[in-house]
């Protein structure tokens, strides 16, 4: 078995991923998670939550899963929300068609559908199910569909993204921080891609979480005013121009922003932020860089992006966030598609006096001829610039119609007036994370295997294989077992006090009295549980218990009186093992 073979078997084994509706033969895309990955996601999510809502600021909000079609049609999301699909002839598997030719051409992702066609015919790309031919390529939106209410009800669909959901709510973001850029927004929840061939786990599914923010700023200034926490941090940048070459740098953030290789400070900020938040919760940093989308990649709404990638072994180096400097787009195409103007009125620390060009239309002359549409065309005449009235003739447009106004129903003039301030759209910084991607990288990260010593007497002493998942202790989905040295009621009772104690404090404990205490030692190991507290005959003469460390197998000997405050303190607050209690 490969290393992902090996990390999805204990994974099912142990409860932490199952295929869902295994019951009914299952279907691709969708994965439960059990007891044990539950608890790990939840993990995950929590020290994301403490990072960006509680240090940065940025609160939580929860909008529907279901959104209208007007949302998805301002985000580009109904037009342009596609990927490539070809069908077998043969036995009708479909696949994504850039996906066929990866082997061939190292940048699939931009090329046209004709392209596409013509790669696979000239290489003889075959089906990789049944070895047919492929029909034509042709464009699949991935949104699932949906009807809100019955009849000729609304149409709707299930979310590509959350991210909608919090440019939606601008107006009642804005109001909430006061109007002071920046501010930002952040959600963690399901979204929905129906994605052509998911088959690769969980790091292709059809129903996923997602982990957002939307940070709104200023975009006369993209001066972070906390970068100095990171100037000094190194990453490791696989940008633009060091993809032509084929090689990472390794630079600061500083220099990375000096050099003009990430645009500001701002998006500079958020890729170490992330860097920080991929290195806290156990991935590898020797298997983490931050790869920038190239000019024929980029997606519409963004002009610059960084994509965290994690190395894994059968899939190579895998998206597991995104940082985006979307710019104004989404505010923009929501006003346009609202009518609603969504944006911030910032006041000038001095009022300045300018010269403004007017435009006056006569609702006198213009009512009679354009009747109930004479308001809008008025409006939009004032949105239009000066150059857009040289003509006799002024053409607008309203609702996709597009109407014609003499010149003599609007009048002009240049006015010198006192401004106090203007109206800025923000523009917007995204970090969007995947949290399935990051929940596999970490158990591969974490997994590991190792020959130990079974010394269970002096004549009887062999070797064994050890499963261990190193998990960072903040984040091992149980913090301790509790586990009696034998299922005598003597040992029992103490052992189930302590438990209690223990989840008093807060932490997760797993009570085990099955099977020898090696054994025991072991499945905890395959579950990642950082300490076992063993309750022997010596805890009932002397009040101490054994507390055995999951990496080192190392052992000491500690007060039952303050086992919950050592063993708090060493998961949470970085307390050394070795100064617990006395080495065994």
């Amino acid at each position: 078995m490969d290393r992902y073979e090996q990390v999805i078997e204990l994974a099912k084994r142990r409860g932490f991923l199952w295929n869902s509706f295994e019951l009914y033969g299952g279907t691709a895309g969708f994965y439960d998670y059990g007891p044990l990955g539950s608890t790990l996601k939840r993990r995950i999510e929590q020290i994301w939550r403490e990072i960006y809502v509680i240090q940065e600021g940025f609160m939580e909000i929860e909008c529907p899963t279901i959104g209208i079609e007007e949302v998805f049609i301002a985000s580009g999301h109904v037009g342009g929300f596609s990927d490539p699909l070809c069908e077998c002839k043969q036995c009708g598997e479909a696949f994504r068609a850039d996906h066929l030719i990866k082997h061939i051409v190292e940048e699939a992702d931009g090329l046209s559908n004709e392209e596409l066609d013509s790669i696979i015919a000239q290489h003889n790309v075959k089906c990789p199910e049944c070895g047919g031919e492929f029909g034509k390529t042709y464009e699949f939106n991935l949104m699932f569909k949906t009807q809100i209410g019955p009849g000729n009800g609304r149409k709707g669909y299930l979310r590509p993204e959350t991210a909608q959901g919090m440019f939606v709510d601008f107006l009642r973001l804005a109001r909430y921080y006061r109007d002071k850029l920046p501010f930002g927004a952040t959600q963690i929840g399901k979204s929905y891609r129906n994605e052509i061939s998911p088959r690769q786990g969980v790091i292709r599914l059809r129903e996923f979480t997602q982990a957002e923010a939307e940070i709104f700023i200023d975009p006369r200034n993209k001066k972070h005013p906390n970068i100095q926490r990171f100037e000094n941090t190194l990453l490791n940048l696989y940008s633009d121009e060091a993809q032509d070459m084929g090689e990472s740098q390794i630079m600061t953030v500083k220099e990375a922003v000096s050099k003009g290789i990430i645009a500001h400070e701002f998006l500079a900020y958020q890729v170490a932020l992330v860097n920080h938040f991929l290195q806290r919760v156990g991935i590898s940093p020797d298997k983490l860089r931050f790869r920038q989308h190239r000019k024929d990649e980029m997606a519409h709404y963004a002009i610059d992006c960084w994509d965290a990638e994690i190395l894994t072994e059968r899939f190579g180096w895998v998206e597991v966030v995104g940082i985006a400097d979307r710019t104004d787009y989404d505010l923009s195409a929501h006003a346009n598609m609202s009518k609603t103007e969504l944006s911030i009125y910032i006041e000038y620390e001095q009022p300045r006096m300018v010269e403004k060009f007017v435009i006056r239309p006569n609702m006198g002359k213009m009512g009679p001829v354009f009747k109930g549409k004479a308001k809008l065309i008025a409006e939009a005449l004032k949105a239009l610039p000066k150059e857009a009235f040289e003509n006799d003739e002024i053409k607008v447009s309203v609702d996709g119609e597009i109407f014609i106004v003499p010149r003599d129903m609007v009048e002009f003039a240049h006015e010198t007036i006192k401004v106090s301030g203007e109206n800025i759209v923000p523009h917007v910084i995204e970090p969007s994370f995947g949290i399935d991607r990051i929940f596999y990288a970490l158990l591969e990260h974490a997994y590991d295997e190792e020959v130990v010593s079974t010394k269970d007497s002096v004549e009887h002493n062999d070797e064994e294989t050890r499963i261990v998942l190193r998990f960072k202790k903040e984040v091992s989905p149980v913090n301790v077992a509790v586990l009696p040295l034998l299922t005598r009621q003597e040992l029992i009772e103490p052992s189930k006090e302590i438990a209690n104690r223990l989840r008093e404090k807060g932490l997760l404990v797993a009570y085990d009295d099955s099977g020898t205490i090696g054994r025991r030692y072991r499945r905890n190991d395959e579950i990642g549980t950082p300490y076992c507290v063993t309750i022997d005959y010596d805890t009932l003469k002397d009040g101490t218990v054994t507390i055995r460390d999951r990496d080192s197998m190392q052992q000491v000997r500690a007060e039952v009186a303050t086992i919950e405050e050592v063993l708090y303190d060493m998961i949470y607050r970085d307390k050394k093992f070795e100064t617990a209690g006395k080495p065994v």
